[in-house]
């Protein structure tokens, strides 16, 4: 193992970090303190998904295997929840035998918890390759994204996946860079990161993508001929091994099913390549199965979901690199800073190229690739950063440009303050926002709102007084969307004819299934989330239900 070398974008000053980019460190530092405050106050606010209770009895299961000496293989039968990784919910089974609190409050402060050091993660990575100002950057693109500040709650499968993939990309950035070297303390990372990443998805598969791309481009580079880069090659090769075995071993252990047989993994990796379901998503006001969706649905989505000055970013960046090109071509260094990038190019956007050419099923916008966002913030963070730094020959027009960025980092944190706590389907100015997306785009896919709907519910109940009997509620959801949140004297039924009350999130026209005066709604931004039904007065055939998409 040898030295590493430098690859930060700040040359560093006689004492240290020059003054500047000591202030951007400081602010990155007091923005993740923000968002610290921002998840303690807010993770009790939020609904549970759709997918949680599953996901949750699945963790159980992983708690009674480990407890039972391995003989209760429960969930390994469990659905199909076995295909997937179980870091998250084993987790968070765990801890819910430790500690005194709602269990679903718990589950979001730990997935907040995880979308924290996915921001520490973006942070890094950005700094690393282009310098303090260009992390800091980085850092408030992906804060003030809401399919990431408001998604990191609920989003308890999602959010932690992308967090161990952008560790993933920066301890990779980190090994390519100091080929033909390495340090200890990269091949650690890796395997800690990678192997959390197979511990939630199968789809880690990338990060190895990833990390051998970057492997073979700096054998090429740093060799003069064919076995000189043989030579580099075998060199990395042999050094990852370790970092290998610890990604293969926290992988059995988040994920025991992977190996509890050779062909397991390849299994899940197929299975995942033709998942199909019977669900519906909607298209700019057309409503289509998933397995029916465009190749641009990702594009599109992320077109009109990201920030207007993320977006900008990211086309600041494109051009850059386009400028770059010649001199990729034409000189070493050029070459070794390419190197640099591609991890981060590549996990940008590979998985959306893929998605352009196979369109694949999909649905509920941008959630399935959420793991897009941090290396897409690196990007737009280094495209802000190196638009600044070559406007600098024009200072009056570079504050002018810098004033209406800092509008627009302004205008989206007061959307997102009215979005709150349902930050997760902001939608930038290109639509019209949240407002404009109404019917044409997916809005609250995970029913946060249907807590407040309950609770607008439980108070509605109470006001009349003493109940003579327990009325029944239908909810357009799981089931415990609604009862986790119920008072006592109203519980969930599956017989929608019957129920006396209705709970039921906007989103694919579902609150208009059954019939009811709306007692109560749920809205933001004027766009109606949630409604309340009140069904107790109606009589034969207007008590039928039409069953939604």
């Amino acid at each position: 193992m040898n030295a590493p070398t430098k690859v930060s974008g700040d040359a560093p000053a006689v004492a240290g970090l020059s003054i500047a980019p000591l202030w951007a460190r400081r602010a990155a530092w007091l923005l993740l303190a923000l968002v610290g405050v921002f998840i303690l106050y807010s993770f009790g606010q939020h609904g549970i998904s759709n997918d949680e209770e599953v996901q949750h009895v699945y963790g159980r299961l992983l708690v009674d295997f480990y407890g039972s000496g391995f003989a209760d293989r429960a969930a390994f039968q469990y659905k199909n929840l076995y295909l997937y990784g179980g870091l998250f919910d084993l987790i968070a089974a765990t801890l819910e035998k430790l500690v005194p609190m709602n269990v679903w409050d718990l589950r979001h402060l730990l997935s907040a918890g995880f979308g924290l050091l996915g921001l520490v993660g973006t942070w890094l990575l950005a700094r690393l390759l282009a310098g303090e100002w260009a992390g800091l950057l980085a850092l408030l693109l992906l804060s003030i994204t809401g399919a990431w500040s408001g998604a990191m709650f609920t989003h308890t499968k999602d959010v932690p996946f992308a967090t161990t993939m952008v560790w993933a990309l920066y301890f990779t950035t980190r090994f390519a860079a100091t080929l033909p070297r390495w340090r200890a303390s990269d091949l650690v990372g890796l395997g800690v990161a990678i192997g959390c990443a197979f511990g939630l998805r199968v789809g880690a598969v990338f990060a190895v993508f990833y990390l051998g791309c970057a492997v073979l481009a700096g054998a090429w580079l740093h060799g003069i001929d064919l076995r000189s880069r043989l030579a580099v090659l075998g060199r990395a090769v042999l050094a990852l091994l370790p970092a290998a075995v610890l990604a293969f071993a926290l992988m059995g252990f988040f994920w025991p099913w992977a190996v509890l047989s050779t062909g397991n993994l390849v299994k899940a990796m197929t299975t995942f390549s033709h998942f199909s379901f019977d669900l519906y998503t909607i298209v700019n006001g057309v409503v289509m199965k998933n397995g029916e969706v465009p190749g641009t649905y990702l594009l599109t989505y992320l077109l009109i979901r990201l920030p207007e000055l993320f977006l900008l970013g990211v086309a600041l960046a494109l051009l850059g690199g386009l400028r770059a090109l010649p001199e990729v071509v034409a000189t070493s260094d050029g070459r070794e800073r390419a190197l640099r990038w591609l991890p981060v190019a590549l996990a940008a956007f590979f998985p959306l190229a893929y998605t352009l050419l196979a369109a694949p099923p999909l649905y509920n916008g941008i959630r399935h690739f959420t793991f897009l966002l941090p290396p897409l913030a690196v990007v737009g963070g280094a495209g802000l950063y190196g638009a600044w730094q070559h406007a600098a020959r024009w200072p009056r027009a570079r504050l002018a440009a810098a004033a209406a960025c800092a509008l627009l980092v302004a205008g989206q944190v007061v959307t997102l303050a009215r979005l709150h706590p349902y930050e997760y389907i902001a939608y930038n100015g290109f639509i019209g926002g949240v407002r404009g997306s109404e019917g044409r785009w997916e809005l609250d896919y995970w029913g946060d709102s249907l807590r407040p709907a309950a609770a607008l519910l439980n108070a509605y109940v109470a006001a009349e007084g003493p109940a003579a009997r327990t009325y029944t509620v239908a909810v357009c959801a799981e089931s415990v969307q609604g009862s986790a949140w119920l008072a006592p004297g109203l519980e969930v039924t599956r017989d929608w004819r019957v129920a006396d009350f209705f709970l039921s999130p906007t989103q694919m026209d579902c609150h208009t299934a059954v019939k009811g005066r709306i007692i109560g709604e749920i809205a933001r931004e004027g766009v109606t989330l949630a409604i309340v039904r009140d069904r107790r007065m109606l009589e034969g055939a207007d008590r039928d239900p039409r069953i939604p998409k």
